[in-house]
Parts: C-alpha cells; sequence; structure tokens
C-alpha cells in the first residue's frame, strides 16, 4: 500500500475512498427511462376514471414498457462492462418506483377506487351494500400496501443475497430466480388491466377476486419457490436459426394481439412457479423412503 504523502502518518484518522464522479450514460438512460414510465404510471392511473379509462391503459402501458428497459439497462450494463455500484443502486430505486409504486395505485384505482354500490347482493352476504362497499374499499387498500411493501422487502431481499438458493431447487447449474421478480408481479397487474382494456372493476365479486389476486402475487415475490431466469441468455453467442423466426412471431403477436398474449404470458410466468413448486413436492413425496416395517412376533 503507498501512503499518502499529504497525510501524516501519526495521523489516527482512516483515510477516505475518493468518490469517483461521472456515471455511465448508456445503462444509466435506459433506467431513467424505467423511472419515467414508473411516473407516467403513477400520473395516468390517477388521472383515469369509468368515463376515461384510457388512461388506466395508457397506465399499465406504461409499465410494460419499463419491464423492457429493466431488462435491458442490466444486459447493456454486462454486455458493455459499464456495471458499478452506482448503477445498481440507481436500478433498485427505480424498481420500487415502478415495480411498487405504480403498480398499487394502479391496482387500487382500477379495482376498488370506482366500485359501484349494488343493491342486489346475495343472500348468503350478511351485510348491507354499503358495509360491502365500503370493506372491499378498505381491503383493496390494505391489499395494495402489502404489495407495495413485497416488492420492497424483495428488491432489498435481492441485493443482499450473493448467491439465494430456491427452496425448491431446479436442475444444478441453472439459474433461478428466488421468488417472483418485481417486474414480472408488476407485469401481471399491468397485464389484466390492459385485457380489460382499461374499464374498472364494476362488479363486488371482481373486486374481491381482485383484491385475493394482488395478494397471491405479494404472497410469490417475497416467497422461496424458484421462478424461470431468462438472464442466462446470451445474445452474443450463436443461436439456431428458428430462435429468430420464433422471436419475431412473438413480436408481431404482441404488436397485433397485445391484450390477449401479454395476458397469457403474465399469468403463465406466475404460474410457472405455482406449478415448479408443487412438482416438485410431489416428486420429493415419491422419493421419500418408505416407512419402516414392525414385526410382530406372535
Amino acid at each position: 500500500m503507498i501512503d499518502n504523502p499529504l497525510r501524516r502518518h501519526d495521523d489516527p484518522r482512516p483515510e477516505r475512498r475518493r468518490f469517483r464522479k461521472g456515471i455511465y450514460l448508456l445503462p444509466s438512460l435506459f433506467t431513467m427511462g424505467n423511472v419515467a414510465a414508473g411516473y407516467y404510471a403513477i400520473l395516468q392511473a390517477m388521472l383515469g376514471s369509468p368515463t376515461a379509462p384510457w388512461h388506466f391503459d395508457n397506465a399499465a402501458k406504461a409499465i410494460g414498457i419499463a419491464v423492457v428497459f429493466d431488462g435491458l439497462d442490466g444486459r447493456i450494463a454486462r454486455m458493455t462492462g459499464t456495471s458499478s455500484d452506482f448503477g445498481r443502486e440507481l436500478d433498485s430505486l427505480a424498481d420500487v418506483i415502478t415495480f411498487g409504486v405504480a403498480p398499487a395505485v394502479l391496482a387500487w384505482m382500477w379495482g376498488f377506487h370506482f366500485l359501484p354500490v349494488h343493491s342486489n347482493l346475495p343472500w348468503w352476504i350478511n351485510l348491507s351494500s354499503e358495509d360491502l362497499h365500503q370493506k372491499l374499499v378498505n381491503l383493496g387498500i390494505v391489499a395494495s400496501f402489502i404489495f407495495l411493501s413485497t416488492s420492497a422487502s424483495r428488491l432489498a431481499r435481492f441485493n443482499i443475497d450473493k448467491d439465494p438458493q430456491p427452496s425448491n431447487p431446479g436442475r444444478p447449474g441453472k439459474k433461478y430466480f428466488v421468488g417472483m421478480p418485481t417486474p414480472g408481479g408488476a407485469a401481471v397487474i399491468a397485464a389484466i388491466v390492459h385485457f380489460a382494456d382499461g374499464y374498472p372493476v364494476d362488479y363486488w365479486w371482481a373486486s374481491a377476486s381482485w383484491c385475493a389476486l394482488i395478494v397471491a402475487v405479494a404472497f410469490l415475490m417475497v416467497s422461496t419457490w424458484r421462478f424461470p431466469n431468462f438472464k442466462d441468455i446470451d445474445l452474443r453467442q450463436r443461436h439456431r436459426f428458428w430462435t429468430i423466426i420464433l422471436l419475431g412471431a412473438l413480436i408481431y403477436l404482441i404488436w397485433v394481439f397485445s391484450q390477449i398474449v401479454l395476458f397469457l404470458m403474465a399469468l403463465g410466468y406466475m404460474l410457472s412457479g405455482v406449478i415448479l413448486r408443487f412438482g416438485w413436492a410431489m416428486r420429493r413425496r415419491k422419493d421419500l423412503p418408505p416407512p419402516p416395517q414392525v414385526l410382530i412376533q406372535e
């Protein structure tokens, strides 16, 4: 170690690391695009109403665009060798805004805020119409906050875990996400809103189902179940010719039939973690040794 000539040898103060000024521009531009999309989604969600449902749809599209930006900034940083601690911290803060705050606001505004009061309730609901409406609105607030808090917790755990291992391990040597990633959780919320063309929920049973789905997605984000990780795909390596054909066909389908295709993709990814978890549990039960037999002597 080379001593600092400007520092006295008898000075007990530790030498401070010099802060390196400047940031890598290219990956940071995609990260800030992520933040801009999240901010736009929040504004559009607050402007939405039953008479202006396109604002909800615009918010869902902005979250979808942010998912693309989030996948590009880290990949570009690794491909160009511009990864840095600043970039990782900026990306985490951006994800809290875009995949935590924005979908939570959209989920509550779209699924609970404009819920009308219904008078024809089933006989087995021992509540008045006004009481049921107020309880659903309050449950929506709680469910949206649970989504926000679990997304922030998921990002914090992702930052501190160096080599996380899922509770249901997959193939050795293959990397998986431990818990559903926050872009995937936000994509589920946005895909359903986009599938409905932005028209807010107007039935009590749909609002109750929406509340249960939000809590389920929040649970999957903080779970230790494994989810597929597509970051291992190296764009710099050679791939088969049909790969580009399938990729082009997928992009065309998203462009033409975005509502149904994105809806199926988001729900399929969410259910993939559930299927992998229960499939692993069933295989583990089959592999368990049989209980020892006890011989009873007469």
